[in-house]
């Protein structure tokens, strides 16, 4: 019997053998979100390696546990999915993620902190769908909180004029002026606006075309007494699965459904999208070592989805 080292030589290499796919997944809740581990597995990932209650100090030593351990070639089977309820506290870990690379020793990054980057870029392509948002007025409501600020990032980011709606002006301004500040988004095209009463929403409603809710679950952001007066609206999408609706009316499964002369979304029907979004990004980060999935990117893969 020849042994199996008599058996290499030039004639005889030895096959490379693909690594297998892991994903490094940062929480900063107290337990790991199990949606997130089941969406990254259904995309292929073949193991997955979740840490909870991640704070900023702590991701360099678990980005170079990974970051190490394999060679420039196959950093690219190794990538990074920062999540966790709160998106700040992701936002931040995301923040030291991409502090701990240097060179081409890296890993494929991306942050989706409560959903809020995949679940944005499906409300705006299912708003594409009806209207042109290169030329589209919109009204965010809800938009200082973390989805609605994507979404009006997104969409101002596509040549929308931008309403961003808060029940406290001084927040909504607050928003535009960070917003503004980022290299896809022209301030010019966002605009603060209260929405504390129903006067306040007419006003806030006249000659907008699409409202996007993006509250905070057991708030009705639109009334349908507002929305049955706001005489330009076309497209209503509604991201609140929770009971009651945020858009009075719209039915949390609604898919391009008509309603009052108006096309609408619920969560639901939205929610399709946000999750081949989800897994198609989880897929991409897997393919290279350098790539870095904020809103536009995870926008522009579902763009290339539809």
């Amino acid at each position: 019997m020849r042994l199996f080292s008599q058996c290499q030589g030039p004639h005889n290499p030895v096959p490379r053998v693909s690594k297998p796919k892991i994903l490094l997944q940062l929480d900063g809740d107290s337990h790991a979100s199990s949606f997130d581990a089941v969406v990254a597995i259904d995309a292929g990932v073949d193991h997955l390696l979740s840490h909870a209650t991640v704070r900023p100090e702590n991701v360099l030593g678990l980005v170079h546990g990974c970051m190490f351990t394999r060679g420039p070639d196959d950093l690219r089977h190794t990538a990074i999915f920062v999540g966790g309820s709160d998106v700040e506290v992701a936002e931040a870990n995301f923040q030291e993620v991409c502090k701990s690379f240097f060179g081409p020793i890296r890993c494929s990054v991306m942050l989706d902190g409560n959903g809020c980057n995949t679940t944005a870029a499906a409300a705006v392509l299912a708003a594409g769908k009806h209207v042109d948002i290169t030329a589209v007025t919109a009204l965010v409501l809800g938009g200082t909180g973390p989805v609605g600020q994507r979404v009006a990032r997104l969409l101002a980011g596509n040549g929308a004029q931008v309403r961003i709606g808060s029940r406290r002006l001084e927040r909504a301004e607050a928003t535009c002026s960070e917003l503004g500040k980022l290299t896809a988004v022209n301030r010019e095209q966002l605009t603060p606006i209260a929405t504390h009463d129903g006067i306040a929403l007419d006003t806030a409603l006249v000659g907008v075309q699409l409202v996007v809710s993006a509250g905070a679950a057991g708030a009705v952001m639109l009334p349908a007494t507002n929305r049955a007066a706001a005489a330009d609206l076309q497209v209503a999408i509604d991201l609140n699965a929770v009971p009651p609706a945020g858009i009075e009316g719209v039915e949390v499964t609604a898919k391009a459904k008509s309603m009052d002369g108006l096309i609408v979304h619920g969560a639901i029907g939205v929610g399709g999208t946000k999750m081949k979004i989800h897994k198609a990004a989880i897929r991409q980060l897997l393919q290279t070592n350098d790539a870095v999935l904020d809103a536009e990117e995870i926008l522009a893969i579902g763009k290339r989805l539809n």
